[in-house]
């Protein structure tokens, strides 16, 4: 994927004459073709939130009953067509751009002391000497995480929030580039998940809230 990703980056500097436009404009065309994809992510990760009343009832219902409570869980998942994993998915398939971006500005030769703000970033292979874009990004990601439904396990909503102080220190040292588009996609992100919780919004909650067949602790929520 390296290859394309550069020649795509090299077609759109030839317009822009800048690489870190062109890295931006990339990214957009990128959050693009996942849109979908992050959508039914942002969904499954509502109605996951959704089911846990039912959930906490199972696991009361059968805190002794490992195995039982297994197949309860996945017969909930079943039955209201809810995919646990759904919400892990745009950000599996992001991680194959993510490696092939980081071999472009590893070893092409183009990018080498490229700019993209002058009193800024001088040099998108290289590490941010300000660190701004590491932390802009850590920001974005918290902001986004805060966005997110969050899971009924504390431990592991807990998990969740310290993602963003993790991500921030391994990024410290990725070429800024690379932190230029995964900041980038955060904020796109972010305004995805504000449009999807507006037209949730204004829609009353969506189908879920309107099917009668539902039990009643999700049809208040």
């Amino acid at each position: 994927m390296a290859k394309p990703l550069l020649i795509a980056m090299d077609f759109f500097y030839r317009f822009c004459g800048n690489y870190g436009i062109a890295i931006i404009l990339i990214t957009v065309i990128i959050k693009i073709l996942f849109w979908p994809l992050t959508h039914k992510s942002y969904q499954s990760m509502k109605d996951m939130q959704k089911l846990q009343p039912e959930m906490a009832k199972l696991k009361e219902k059968y805190k002794d009953k490992k195995e039982e409570l297994n197949r309860e869980v996945m017969g909930l998942y079943k039955k209201y067509n809810v995919n646990p994993l759904g919400g892990c998915l745009p950000i599996l398939l992001q991680i194959p751009v993510f490696i092939a971006l980081y071999r472009v500005l590893q070893d092409s030769i183009e990018l080498r002391h490229a700019n993209f703000i002058s009193f800024w970033i001088n040099d998108l292979s290289a590490l941010d000497p300000t660190y701004i874009s590491p932390i802009l990004m850590g920001a974005s990601m918290f902001y986004q995480q805060k966005m997110t439904p969050s899971s009924a396990d504390p431990a592991q909503a807990k998990m969740m929030l310290m993602m963003p102080v993790i991500f921030t220190f391994m990024f410290l040292s990725f070429p800024s580039g690379l932190v230029l588009y995964w900041l980038v996609n955060n904020v796109l992100s972010i305004a995805q998940q504000l449009y999807i919780n507006k037209k949730s919004h204004d829609s009353g909650g969506g189908e879920w809230t309107q099917s009668k067949s539902k039990p009643k602790a999700l049809q208040k929520q």
